[in-house]
C-alpha cells in the first residue's frame, strides 16, 4: 500500500501533526516523525536507538533542521512548534508532497530547487540514513545546511542540563555514548546551544509533559553545484560507517524492499489492507537480548514487551504472516521462564527478576501453542511444550501466586487487595478503577479452552487426557450456571458478588472467539447482538456500555484522569478481532456473516490512514472515536485484525 499526501494535509501544524510514520529496526529502535516533518510528541524521534534490545532505548537525534541558501536568501525547511517563541518553524509551507510505502519521503520545492528527502532504517542494527536528492534548475552556488537536533538521552527523557557533546568529522560523543556518522557533506563545528522550548501538541492533548529540549553543536554543509545531486547522512550507534556511500544507501533500500516482498509473499494475503497489516505486524517482532530469543513490543512509541500483550498479539503478528520460527522462538522464551504455572508479564532487565502479575498469559500460552501446532504440525515442538502446559494446568488447579486458583466449582479465581491481573489492570495508588477480583469471564473461557486443548493434544504426546476432558465438562457447566444471564442475554463480566458482575463490558467477546465454544449458538448470537448495539464502533469495542453510570466518554487529562477512563468506556481496537471471529463462529448464515465482517474490515481499513500510517492504534475516545489515543501503533490491535483478514481470505 502506498500513500501520497498533498498540501491539504498540512494546512497548519494541527493538520500536519495528525499523521505520522513509523520505521523500526527489529531491536526496539525506531524512527517516527509527523508527515509535516516535525515532532508532536516527546517520543517522536528521527533516530531512537536500542542500546539493549528491546527496551533500553536512547533518543539520539530528535530531528534535523534543514536550511536552504538560495540566491542569498536563507529558507528554513524545519518544522516545529515552540512554547515561548513569537514564530514557530514552519518549513512545511514549502512541502509539496509526502509519500510512504517502504520509506517516508518528503518533496520540497523552493525557487526552482527540488529536494526529495528519504529516511531509511536498517534491520537488525542501530543504523539510519537520510538521503537528499536535489534537482537544481538555477545557477550553481546554492547550499543546503543540515543541523542534527541531538538529545543523547534515554527514551522519554530530555537531555541533562550538563550534557556536553563532542563532534568531529566521524562521530558525536556525549553522555557516555558514541554515535558514528558518515556524509558526503562538509562538517562545520558550532558553539553548543540548547533549545528547551520544543512544544509537543499531542502530548499536551493527552495530558503528558509537553515541553522538550534538544542540543545543537554542529551542522553539515552541502554545496549545490550540479543539476542533479545526491547528498546523504548515515548515523549508527553500533559501528563506524566510514565506508558508506550513495551506492550503499541504494543497496540498503533494495534489500529492505526485497525483505518486505518476502514478508508479503510468506503471508499469502491478497488484499492490499491485509498485506499492509502483515508488514506492520512484522515491526512489532523484536529481538530480546536478555533471553537470546524473540519478543513482541506491545506498542509504539510508549510500551515495552509484556507477557499478556505478547500472547494476545502472537498469533496475528507471527502465525498470520507465516513467521513460524519467530512464533516458536517467542514460545520457547516463555517456556524457559514459566514459574509455578505462571508466565512473565514483564521480562527481566539486568539482574531483576521477571514479574508474573498476570492470570491470562499462561492460559493464552496454551492457546498459542495450539494455534502454532495447528498451523505447522510441529510434533517435536509440541513434545517440548506439553510438559510446560501440564505444569500450568497443575498450578492453576492447585493454586499459585496472586491468589490464582481453581475454586470448588472448577472455575478460576484470581486477585485480592491491590492485585490487578487481567488486561484491565489499572491501579491508581490503592484505587482500582476496574476491580475484577474473583472469577473474570474471559479467564474462565481461556481455562475451558486450555483444558479442551490438553485433552485433544494428549494423544499426540502419548498421554491420557481424559481427566482434562472431564474437568472441562465440569467447568463448562459451572460457567453457564454462574456467568450466563438468560434474562439479559449476555454474560457477567466477573463473578464476585459485587456490582461489577453485571457491568456490560467487551470481555465476553473473548469467550466467543476461542477454538472451543463454551456457549451454545443461540446464546452466542444474543451476546453478539448486545455487543453490536452497545459496544461496537468501526475503530474497536467500547470497554464499558455508555448506559453505565461509570462510563467515561473521553480519554485525556492528567495521568489519573486517563487511568480512570482507560477501561471505563474507552474504545479498544484489539477486541474487535475477537468480535469478528465470533461473528464467523456463531453465524446462522456463514455467507452473510462473512459479508458482515468484510464490511467491518472495510471500515477498519480507513483507520490505517489516521494516527500512524499503516498501523492500528491502542485506543480511541469511548463516545465518538475520531482520533487515536495512547500508542499510535499497538501490536495486539494490528495482530488481532490481521487474524481476521487471514480467516476471511483463507478459511471462509
Amino acid at each position: 500500500m502506498k500513500v501520497r499526501l498533498g498540501r491539504f494535509c498540512w494546512q497548519d501544524f494541527r493538520r500536519g501533526q495528525e499523521t505520522c510514520f513509523l520505521l523500526t529496526n527489529g531491536l526496539g529502535g525506531y524512527s517516527s516523525l509527523t508527515v509535516a516533518g516535525d515532532t508532536a510528541r516527546n517520543d517522536h524521534a528521527l533516530f531512537m536507538a536500542a542500546e539493549k534490545a528491546p527496551n533500553k532505548r536512547i533518543q539520539l537525534i530528535s530531528n534535523v533542521a534543514e536550511t536552504l541558501i538560495a540566491d542569498g536568501e536563507e529558507i528554513s525547511l524545519y518544522s516545529q512548534e515552540f512554547v515561548n517563541r513569537t514564530k514557530n518553524a514552519q518549513g512545511f509551507r514549502y512541502l509539496e508532497g509526502f509519500e510512504m510505502e517502504a520509506f517516508p519521503t518528503w518533496f520540497y520545492r523552493i525557487k526552482g530547487i527540488e529536494i526529495e528527502k528519504t529516511i531509511v532504517m536498517l534491520q537488525g542494527e542501530n543504523t539510519l540514513a537520510i538521503r537528499y536528492q536535489v534537482r537544481n534548475s538555477r545557477e550553481p552556488g546554492n547550499r543546503l545546511f543540515v543541523t542534527p537536533l541531538l538529545r543523547f538521552a534515554p527514551k522519554g527523557k530530555n537531555p541533562d542540563g550538563h550534557l556536553k557533546l563532542q563532534a568531529d568529522e566521524k562521530s558525536v560523543t556525549g553522555n557516555g555514548r558514541v554515535m558514528y556518522y558518515s556524509t558526503n557533506g562538509i562538517f562545520e563545528k558550532k558553539e553548543q546551544e540548547t533549545w528547551t522550548d520544543l512544544y509537543y501538541e499531542q502530548d499536551a492533548r493527552d495530558g503528558r509533559d509537553a515541553v522538550g529540549a534538544v542540543v545543537l553543536d554542529h551542522r553539515i554543509r552541502f554545496e549545490i553545484r550540479e543539476k542533479e545531486q545526491v547528498f546523504y547522512l548515515v548515523y549508527s550507534l553500533d559501528r563506524p560507517v566510514d565506508d558508506c556511500s550513495e551506492i550503499t544507501i541504494e543497496k540498503w533500500i533494495s534489500e529492505e524492499i526485497q525483505r518486505r516482498r518476502e514478508i508479503v509473499k510468506r503471508s499469502g494475503l491478497q488484499s492490499d489492507a491485509g498485506r499492509t497489516l502483515a508488514l506492520s505486524a512484522s515491526q512489532y517482532v523484536v529481538a530480546r537480548e536478555s533471553t537470546g530469543g524473540k519478543s513482541i513490543i506491545a506498542g509504539y512509541p510508549y510500551f515495552e514487551d509484556w507477557g499478556r500483550d505478547t500472547m494476545i498479539a502472537l498469533p496475528g503478528c507471527t502465525l498470520a504472516v507465516g513467521d513460524y520460527e519467530g512464533c516458536k522462538s517467542i514460545l520457547r522464551t516463555f517456556m524457559a521462564y514459566c514459574r509455578k504455572g505462571l508466565m512473565p508479564n514483564l521480562f527481566p532487565e539486568g539482574d531483576r527478576e521477571p514479574l508474573y502479575n498476570t492470570v491470562d498469559a499462561a492460559l493464552l500460552f496454551i492457546d498459542s501453542v495450539y494455534q502454532y501446532f495447528t498451523e505447522t504440525k510441529d510434533s517435536e515442538f509440541l513434545k517440548d511444550a506439553y510438559p510446560v502446559m501440564e505444569e500450568i494446568i497443575y498450578w492453576y488447579r492447585k493454586g499459585t501466586n496472586f491468589h490464582i486458583k481453581m475454586d470448588e466449582d472448577g472455575l478460576i479465581m484470581a486477585g485480592e487487595g491491590p492485585e490487578q491481573l487481567t488486561w484491565m489492570d489499572v491501579r491508581i495508588g490503592e484505587e482500582l478503577p476496574t476491580p475484577r477480583h474473583g472469577k473474570p469471564v474471559e479467564i474462565n473461557a481461556y481455562w475451558y479452552n486450555a483444558l479442551k486443548i490438553m485433552e485433544e493434544l494428549s494423544s499426540l504426546v502419548k498421554t491420557d487426557g481424559s481427566a482434562y476432558g472431564q474437568l472441562a465438562g465440569r467447568v463448562r457447566k459451572s460457567f453457564l450456571e454462574k456467568f450466563w444471564m438468560e434474562e439479559k442475554g449476555w454474560l457477567k463480566d466477573v463473578v464476585n458478588g459485587t456490582q461489577e458482575e453485571e457491568k456490560f463490558r467487551c470481555n465476553q467477546v473473548f469467550a466467543l472467539a476461542l477454538p472451543y465454544k463454551i456457549l451454545a449458538k443461540e446464546q452466542g448470537q444474543r451476546v453478539l447482538s448486545a455487543v453490536k448495539k452497545h459496544l461496537y464502533t468501526t475503530a474497536g469495542l467500547r470497554s464499558l456500555s455508555p448506559q453505565d453510570s461509570d462510563f467515561h466518554p473521553w480519554y485525556g487529562g492528567s495521568q489519573a484522569d486517563r487511568d480512570r477512563a482507560y477501561h471505563q468506556g474507552t474504545v479498544w481496537t484489539f477486541p474487535l478481532g475477537a468480535y469478528y471471529r465470533a461473528v464467523l463462529a456463531y453465524a446462522e448464515n456463514p455467507e452473510a456473516a462473512k459479508q458482515e465482517v468484510k464490511r467491518g474490515l472495510d471500515q477498519v481499513e480507513c483507520w490505517l490512514y489516521e494516527g500512524c500510517l499503516f498501523h492500528l492504534a491502542e485506543i480511541y475516545d469511548g463516545e465518538n472515536p475520531v482520533i487515536s489515543k495512547g500508542c499510535y501503533g499497538q501490536a495486539w490491535s494490528v495482530g488481532e485484525i490481521l487474524r481476521v483478514y487471514k480467516m476471511i481470505e483463507h478459511k471462509c
